[in-house]
């Protein structure tokens, strides 16, 4: 039986507020806002409640009572992950995931599934030891509607563990389906009924391990891809 691991990147596999708050930065210059609004979306963000989606959605309310339209907050967002990973827009990676990765290889199939571009998404993986970790890649993946054609194109009868910080995005779709999920962290969501929960990847780690197989020998040959979903 085919074992397949499907991992979110923000806020999952890259950690930290920097890529929000770059986000941040650029809406407040196109909208010429106070500098204390990058400052006030930190504080949001540390006191967002189960109505906020993640800080995205910080940002993106924010805006909205400043009069922000979508396309300021597109360019605005674009602006912000042409700057992912690097020192404007800095993320780490949790402990012990890179370990993780290299041992799930050879018993499961790792995929990457992000709503985010493919802007710097390479050079963000090699910033977090994580390049060619990952069998398949797909960004722009419009979670959580587009998780169902990801889940749909998954092997018949595959075995599947969905590991993400979001529940209604990352990881409903794949419970509904009776797949295995792994709630990390995360903004509080009421309905989540995750298999797996944590506070943290080193945390959940031992969970995940005991559920993968000792071996799986229909995987086929690796071949890392990247693939843009629309």
């Amino acid at each position: 039986m085919t074992t397949i691991l499907l991992f979110d990147f923000d806020g999952t596999i890259a950690l930290g507020d920097g890529p929000v708050l770059a986000y941040a930065r650029h809406v407040a210059i196109a909208l010429g806002a106070p500098e204390r609004f990058v400052h006030d979306i930190r504080t949001a963000i540390a006191a967002a409640g189960p109505d906020a989606v993640d800080g995205y959605d910080v940002v993106r309310r924010a805006a909205d009572g400043l009069g922000a339209d979508r396309a300021v907050l597109s360019a605005a967002y674009m602006a912000s992950r042409a700057q992912l990973a690097t020192a404007a827009a800095p993320v780490t990676v949790p402990s012990g995931l890179v370990e993780f990765l290299r041992t799930a290889g050879s018993v499961a199939e790792r995929v990457l599934v992000t709503n985010a571009p493919a802007v710097r998404l390479p050079e963000a993986l090699e910033h977090l030891g994580l390049a060619g970790l990952f069998d398949r890649i797909v960004t722009d993946a419009r979670k959580p509607a587009g998780m169902e054609k990801v889940l749909d194109a998954l092997p018949s009868g595959a075995r599947v563990l969905s590991i993400g910080d979001m529940w209604r995005n990352d990881l409903a779709p794949a419970h509904a389906r009776g797949h295995a999920t792994a709630l990390i962290g995360g903004f509080a969501d009421p309905a989540a009924t995750p298999t797996f929960r944590a506070a943290d990847f080193a945390t959940l780690a031992p969970q995940l391990e005991a559920w993968l197989p000792a071996t799986d020998s229909s995987i086929p040959p690796i071949s890392h891809t990247l693939t843009t979903e629309g």
